[in-house]
């Protein structure tokens, strides 16, 4: 049998393209032929005669045959996306990386801290622990956006909250008295103080900018998580996806290959961990 060449992409049509917010739009994409992804692994997607970029699936990996990419419009590739319509052909080529250790989280709490669009690869993980809820002892999900209007999945947050064991917090930066917010105003980190969780027996699983990681990190840090229970999902620029051209490297690491998954012990003594 000929081995697959792993640049060449998979044709994938846009079955529905869902606005989350003014600059962010999920897009819904059936491949050709079925690409399983573990949760937290990452696709490149290709805009034949543009170019690609990576994008970490937002959906279910218990869903085959069709799968969700949430994007955030921030430069050319995304800006083009953007501009699609629904039926549109694009590429597929992946999964690269490594994703989520579930099994790891048995047993355990978990505690999954998310920024805007970082809420895209920890909505996959969610799904996926929803799927296995009787093997975790609880999920905690803390998500900040920067306004009312800038979060995503709105209209799912309502049905999460039903799901027993399952507890969601959730704080903006900012909001006017027309925004109608009744939740927590801060950011993400101040959610980690309303929080119960045992630290003994809990893993953290934080997504979002490099910022937001930073300071979520340390304070799980103070809150005395062991570095090695922090889960960190790390962004780059991964061009190849396979580890070849050293576009992603972060200190003996290359996200592409060894992540985007890391433990906050693989990187903590990197000085370019939140660059």
């Amino acid at each position: 049998m000929q081995k697959m060449n792993p640049y060449i992409p998979v044709e994938a049509k846009i079955e529905k393209i869902i606005t989350e917010t003014p600059n962010i739009k999920t897009f819904v994409l059936r491949p050709k032929e079925p690409i399983p992804f573990a949760t937290g692994q990452f696709v490149q997607i290709t805009v034949p005669g543009f170019g690609e970029a990576p994008f970490t699936p937002s959906s279910s990996p218990y869903v085959k045959e069709i799968f969700d990419v949430t994007i955030m419009k921030v430069g050319k590739v995304t800006e083009i996306l953007h501009n699609l319509k629904e039926g549109q052909i694009l590429g597929v080529r992946g999964p690269y990386g490594n994703g989520y250790p579930i099994e790891k989280f048995y047993g355990k709490e978990v505690l999954i801290v998310g920024g805007g669009v970082g809420m895209a690869p920890l909505r996959s993980l969610l799904l996926t622990l929803i799927e296995q809820m009787d093997k975790f002892k609880k999920i905690v999900l803390c998500y900040g956006a920067r306004t009312p209007e800038d979060i995503v999945y709105k209209p799912l947050f309502p049905e999460w909250k039903k799901i027993q064991g399952l507890e969601i917090l959730r704080s903006v930066d900012k909001c006017s008295p027309y925004d109608k917010w009744h939740e927590t105003t801060g950011v993400v980190t101040c959610l980690l103080d309303k929080t119960k969780v045992d630290i003994n027996n809990s893993v953290a699983v934080v997504c979002g900018p490099p910022i937001m990681m930073k300071f979520t990190t340390l304070k799980l840090v103070d809150m005395k998580f062991k570095p090695e229970n922090i889960y960190l999902s790390m962004e780059r620029n991964m061009s190849c996806g396979l580890g070849k051209c050293g576009h992603c490297a972060i200190g003996p690491y290359f996200v592409c290959k060894d992540g985007p998954v890391f433990t906050y012990e693989q990187l903590k003594d990197e000085p370019e961990v939140w660059a």
